[in-house]
Parts: structure tokens; C-alpha cells; sequence
């Protein structure tokens, strides 16, 4: 079962900014659902982000052409203000976020750009999905495996009430779209970066360290995203903005009663 989603307002953003080639890849895909499509992205780059919100200073807002505007901001920056100010009448149907450059895999998703403008929107009240492209030992991404697959998904998955607070994390393999395994529903896995941290002299000698990209990661778990993606499976993971760990209330309330 799909949903017709031609009469859609939908709202793309990302975190690589408004001139990524991954968000001209999200707006042909975001075209082929339906005509009513808004591009409100970060003036620039903005990874690694995280649910950021500029409170500091005041944001601007540039326009690029018809339905294309960028904000000088973050990419929660760049949703709040594009539901809220920028599109007028109308609020979004539907917010689709990316198409990242790089998975979002396991820990990832904690400080995502991608995945928090997806987290704004539906903190705001509407169904969003995070994209992400996965791309291995340096090379080229195959934006065409996500302009091929993420319709499909997008039609699939708003065939499900899935209720409120949660968000739809895509990742799709490093591959070319015919060599897709298939469609897989998976959880978390546990990938974090930070294992390597470059120790340097600048021009002055003053110290600094460099956060490179080296993760730890386990990609042999069955059912997680790192796992699916990795053995050539589109990988979506549902995620939960409550963060609240009701198990563990459980316990805890008991141990307080004591």
C-alpha cells in the first residue's frame, strides 16, 4: 500500500547546505511526490550540528528563487523558520531532510544535522524523514540510489500510523541502485567518532586537536542500521524524540519509594 501525496506540501532541508548536491538530488525526489515543494536550508554547511538552535544572535533569511530560501542559521534553524515564517498559508504536509553526504548510522544520528531538522519538524507536528547517503573509503556517492529508493520508501512508510514524536532515519547502502538488497526496518547499532583525535602545532605553535572521522563501530549485529547498510540494504530506523527511558522509570520510582 502507498499514499498519493500529489496534492502535498512538502519542506526539504538538509545540514550540507543550500548548494549541496545532495539537496538537488532530495528536491528532484521531493518532485517526483508533488509540485508543491519549499527548499528552507542552512546558508552553510552545518554538520555535525546537532539539534542546535541560534538564540544568540538574529537570524536572515535569503531568497534564491521561487520556493528556495536559505537561512544563516543551523538546520532546526532552518525548519523552525521555514514552517513558521517563510511559507506562508499552508504548513508542510511533509518535511524530508538531506540527502546527506555520509551515513548516519548508530551514535550518528545524536549529532546529525540531517537527523535534527527531520526531529524539528516533527517536534512541530509533522511527519518527517532524515536521508542519508552512505559513501565508503572516500569515493563518490550514488546519489542515484537514493533518487531511486526514497519515493518508494517515503509512499510505504506514510502508509503507517506511526504516531506521534518519531522520526524515519534512511540510510541507503554504498552502491549503485540495482545492486540494492532490498528494504530493511532495523534499530540503532553502536557506532561512535571520535577515536581519532589529531594532536598538532598551528603556524604559531599553539597547540590543537583535530576530531577526525575514525568511528568505532560493530557492522557484524544483526538488525541494526550499520549491519543492513553495509551488507547492501536500504537500513530505516524509526526514531523516538521522547528520550525517555520508561523501563527505567520503572525501576527508578521503585527505588525512590524505598
Amino acid at each position: 500500500m502507498t499514499v498519493d501525496l500529489s496534492n502535498a506540501r512538502i519542506l526539504i532541508s538538509n545540514d550540507d547546505g543550500i548548494h549541496a548536491p545532495g539537496i538537488k538530488v532530495l528536491e528532484r525526489i521531493a518532485l517526483e511526490l508533488s509540485t508543491d515543494v519549499w527548499v528552507v536550508a542552512p546558508e552553510t554547511e552545518q554538520s555535525a550540528a546537532g539539534h542546535s538552535l541560534t538564540i544568540r544572535r538574529p537570524l536572515r533569511v535569503r531568497e534564491y528563487g521561487d520556493r528556495r530560501f536559505s537561512v544563516d542559521g543551523t538546520p532546526t534553524d532552518a525548519v523552525l523558520l521555514g514552517v513558521n515564517t517563510v511559507i506562508k498559508g499552508k504548513r508542510p504536509d511533509l518535511v524530508l531532510s538531506g540527502v546527506n553526504r555520509g551515513a548516519n548510522l548508530g551514535e550518528d544520528v545524536t549529532y546529525s544535522g540531517t537527523v535534527a531538522a527531520a526531529m524539528e519538524a516533527v517536534i512541530l507536528g509533522i511527519p518527517a524523514f532524515a536521508f542519508s547517503q552512505c559513501v565508503l573509503n572516500g569515493g563518490e556517492p550514488y546519489w542515484r540510489t537514493a533518487e531511486r529508493w526514497a519515493p518508494q520508501i517515503i509512499r510505504q512508510a506514510l502508509a503507517v500510523d506511526w504516531g506521534p514524536n518519531i522520526l524515519i532515519n534512511v540510510n541507503f547502502p554504498d552502491c549503485p541502485p540495482d545492486r540494492v538488497t532490498g528494504i530493511e526496518v532495523t534499530r540503532q547499532g553502536k557506532r561512535k567518532i571520535g577515536d581519532e583525535l589529531v594532536e598538532r602545532l598551528d603556524p604559531r605553535g599553539e597547540p590543537y586537536i583535530w576530531i577526525g572521522a575514525q568511528r568505532s563501530e560493530d557492522s557484524s549485529e544483526p538488525g541494526t542500521d550499520i549491519e543492513a547498510a553495509y551488507r547492501g540494504a536500504v537500513a530505516v530506523t524509526p526514531l523516538r524524540v521522547d528520550l525517555t527511558d520508561h523501563p527505567a522509570m520503572s525501576l527508578l520510582a521503585g527505588a525512590f519509594a524505598l
